[in-house]
């Protein structure tokens, strides 16, 4: 009889049925075990055929999310559509994940919500005040493309000098 999971999978599964055959083996060696089973299982194409042979059965994305244990918008996310779709965006994915994901602490005066907490307002004060003069703000644009508002109350150091006063930024 054919398999249906690929060879790496079926090489993961084996691994984690001699360990168990041997009494457990050393605990290491199991949690290894589990989690090259996991990974084989998650890159294992049956995975894909599976959920496209559910789908061509008419089953909902509710139920084949049920069954793979995931909601139904994740499940459609990620097996949903052709396979240049779904390749696609999976490298959209990987490429939003090598980017930096916090924000930078060098960046001059202070952020909207810092600029906020100071005052004691909310953010949509702050931006209120800005809108009408009270406040001086400016985006500033990383190199990798990031953009943040920065707001400069009076007397904040750092404040650049040629910001002009309607809060866009320089002239």
């Amino acid at each position: 009889m054919q398999s249906f999971l690929s060879p790496t999978t079926i090489a993961a599964l084996q691994l984690l049925l001699t360990l168990q055959a041997d009494a457990g083996g050393p605990p290491l060696e199991r949690l290894r075990g589990i989690r090259s089973l996991q990974a084989a299982l998650e890159q294992d194409p049956a995975t894909l055929a599976a959920v496209r042979d559910a789908v061509a059965a008419k089953n909902s994305w509710d139920e084949i999310a049920a069954a793979t244990g995931l909601k139904a918008p994740a499940a459609k996310w990620r097996w949903g559509g052709t396979d240049g779709e779904i390749s696609a965006r999976l490298e959209a994915g990987r490429k939003r994940s090598v980017r930096p994901s916090s924000v930078p602490t060098d960046l001059p005066g202070l952020s909207v919500v810092e600029a906020a907490a100071a005052r004691g307002v909310s953010a949509q004060a702050i931006y209120l005040q800005v809108r009408r003069g009270n406040l001086i703000s400016r985006t500033v644009t990383l190199p990798d493309g990031r953009s943040y508002k920065r707001v400069f109350p009076a007397g904040i150091p750092g404040s650049p000098p040629d910001l002009d006063l309607n809060g866009d930024g320089p002239e």
